[in-house]
């Protein structure tokens, strides 16, 4: 039997330490630990994959909380049927000790089990739905507040003006102008026809 652990956050920002610690207390060894910075809402992450492709019959997963596991209530079942039933991998969840399938192997140890998992499956994809929809909801509050969203905008520089000129007399080369005000031939080009439209009106 080898024991494994898995740890997942949601972005590069987020945090790891606190399922990296509770690995560390199980003595589970670093190369065997398998960790993707990815979002849960499948199980299209390659970690998750590689260490699936490592797991053995009689092999030993752990996973700090279900939610670690994944935040697609359909998705959670399977994997954990797939993982348990078809391929002989036991799994424990930390915070979840009614969740450890080397326990309770009778009728109503799988059914408690079952129960807690459709349960905590439910919780973890209400959760995700929740912080969507108050993404969501944010980013219309921040809109009608008429701030911005998305990357800053570049302002032109200063003498824009004047370089603008020099380029339409042909004095300056785009690749120099670029260069002189830092923009993208894109972001460039659309500072033209601004400049354009506003001397039309």
């Amino acid at each position: 039997m080898t024991v494994y652990g898995y740890v997942r956050v949601s972005s590069a920002d987020q945090c790891e330490d606190r399922q990296m610690m509770a690995m560390a207390e199980l003595k589970i060894p670093t190369e065997q630990i398998y960790m993707d910075k990815l979002s849960g809402k499948d199980f299209q992450r390659p970690a998750y994959i590689a260490l699936t492709d490592k797991l053995c019959p009689g092999d030993l997963l752990y996973i700090k909380s279900i939610d670690r596991l994944g935040r697609n209530y359909d998705e959670i079942q399977n994997q954990w049927r797939v993982l348990t039933k078809e391929r002989g991998i036991d799994i424990a969840v930390i915070d979840m000790p009614l969740l450890d399938t080397r326990n309770g192997r009778d009728l109503m140890g799988t059914f408690l089990a079952d129960v807690v998992l459709q349960l905590l499956a439910f919780v973890a994809q209400n959760e995700r739905e929740t912080i969507r929809k108050r993404q969501a909801e944010g980013i219309v509050a921040a809109r009608a507040r008429g701030v911005h969203m998305g990357r800053p905008v570049k302002r032109p520089p200063e003498n824009f003006t004047e370089l603008a000129k020099q380029w339409e007399r042909g004095k300056l080369r785009t690749m120099d102008f670029m260069e002189q005000t830092g923009m993208t031939e894109t972001t460039l080009y659309r500072r033209l026809r601004e400049r354009k439209a506003a001397k039309k009106t």
